[in-house]
């Protein structure tokens, strides 16, 4: 494979304005690419986690707290569009609660950090070039919110996707919009650093970042992560969970058995036929939340160091050019995951943390059950259980995998799953106003159907 794919794909990318630092770490995964990197970890390179310290044995004081949250920023991944649940804009722009969307309950959430310790806290979105209009007009809703001498959101970059075939910058002129793509999450690094926004951040005393996803309302910036992170001068940190069944294909941490680092795996980087290993929750027992605390001063002196390469393990994304035609030219796109940064910090950890701090939205199900009674918004738009037992596993048939469809099959809201531990709904069914279901409930149509105002499921309904 020669280089020329190469030299189109930098050449575009200057044109479009990207920063050289971003073009060296395309050129960087290009060069693996084409040398036929895949990204995957074998079973065999690798060992278990181990124990992990837990947020629960640390004891802050008030000051503590106070003193780590003056000297942190909140970022939120906010540069995906809700696509594969029928949405055209902002993941985030979609209502969760209470007429609330995703940034509407982080922005309070925010707000009301600041009021309860005094502090500025800062909150920036790292957009796409799809998201950020619209995003911003809701954060315009919220005149508190910017914090002088910071934006209140800066730019993922943008890199050509590339002609499977040939590895060089594909051409479609149906939509030449469509010929660009995010580099993957782990570009936040070197965004940070190109938009300017790193050296803002420390020229305002920032130490450290929290990083999480914006379709996950528990990870909000707890002031006892920031206060562990200070007392013990972590370099970088990474929340982690109990794995439970429901977790089986959600990205571990592991220690790679070559040099001791801890590393990350997504299922994207697991050889083939070794899925029953990267499933085993006795063998790996926590799951990833992609819930990250960075320290500032050590990440730009990595960067500097490397020229804003941080050598992260590469993530081939293959797809077609038109994402919703499948017969379009196929393309990789060279991505990079921001939680696989863990094995480019000298000294990083993992944390254990409460389940509450991982409450994303990725399909209807959820979005079901963050919408229940099993649910509230404090009066600091925490989300909060207000049931003792499980939370109810939802499974919805493809009749609701698309918000439109979903949204008019509850045109009076989610049933009552309170009293629920499992509910599956399998077929067109449309749901009146004040249904409960208690216990396991399946409910059942092959034809389109509506449950009744005022009905109580429980075990298995055939409508």
């Amino acid at each position: 494979m020669t280089e020329d794919g190469l030299q189109q794909a930098i050449t575009k990318m200057q044109e479009r304005g990207i920063d050289p630092r971003a073009i060296n770490v395309f050129a960087h995964y290009w060069r693996d690419l084409a040398a036929g990197a895949q990204g995957l970890i074998p079973e065999e390179t690798i060992e278990p986690l181990g124990e992990v310290p837990a947020l629960g044995d640390f004891a802050a004081t008030a000051s503590q707290r106070r003193e780590a949250l003056a000297r942190t920023a909140v970022i939120k991944l906010n540069g995906g569009l809700g696509t594969s649940m029928g949405m055209t804009g902002p993941k985030s722009a979609l209502e969760v609660r209470d007429g609330l969307t995703f940034l509407d309950i982080i922005a309070r959430q925010v707000l009301a950090l600041r009021a309860e310790h005094d502090v500025q806290l800062p909150l920036i979105l790292m957009n796409s070039f799809r998201t950020r209009s619209e995003s911003l007009a809701i954060l315009e809703r919220y005149p508190d919110l910017a914090v002088d001498g910071l934006p209140l959101d800066f730019l993922q970059n943008a890199e050509p996707k590339l002609d499977a075939d040939t590895l060089a910058p594909v051409d479609w002129a149906a939509d030449p919009e469509l010929e660009w793509c995010p580099p993957g999450h782990g570009d936040i690094y070197v965004a940070l650093q190109g938009s300017g926004l790193l050296a803002a951040l420390r020229a305002k005393g920032i130490r450290y970042v929290f990083l999480s996803n914006a379709d996950n309302l528990g990870a909000t910036c707890d002031p006892d992560v920031a206060a562990w992170m200070f007392a013990n001068a972590v370099p970088y940190a990474a929340e982690v969970c109990p794995r439970t069944a429901n977790d089986r294909k959600g990205g571990h941490l592991a220690r790679r058995r070559s040099d001791g680092r801890m590393i990350l795996r997504d299922s994207a980087m697991v050889a083939d036929g070794e899925d029953h290993h990267f499933q085993d929750n006795e063998r790996h027992q926590y799951f990833h939340t992609n819930n990250l605390w960075v320290d500032l001063e050590v990440l730009e002196r990595l960067l500097d160091e490397r020229d804003g390469v941080l050598g992260l393990p590469i993530v081939v994304n293959r797809k077609t050019v038109d994402p919703s035609d499948s017969s379009s030219t196929p393309v990789i796109q060279i991505e990079s995951a921001m939680g696989t940064a863990v094995e480019a910090f000298e000294g990083s950890q993992a944390l254990l943390v409460p389940r509450r701090r991982f409450r994303p939205v990725k399909t209807t199900n959820e979005l079901l059950l963050l919408r229940s009674d099993v649910f509230s918004l404090d009066e600091d738009s925490v989300v909060n259980s207000v049931i003792t037992h499980d939370e109810p596993a939802i499974r919805l048939d493809g009749h609701y995998k698309l918000v439109p469809d979903f949204e008019a099959r509850f045109p009076a809201g989610p049933p009552s799953l309170r009293e629920c531990t499992g509910l599956e709904v399998t077929g067109d069914v449309t749901f009146g106003a004040g249904v409960v279901c208690t216990g396991d409930v399946h409910v059942r149509a092959e034809q389109p159907a509506t449950i009744a105002d005022g009905t109580r499921l429980t075990g298995d309904v055939t409508c």
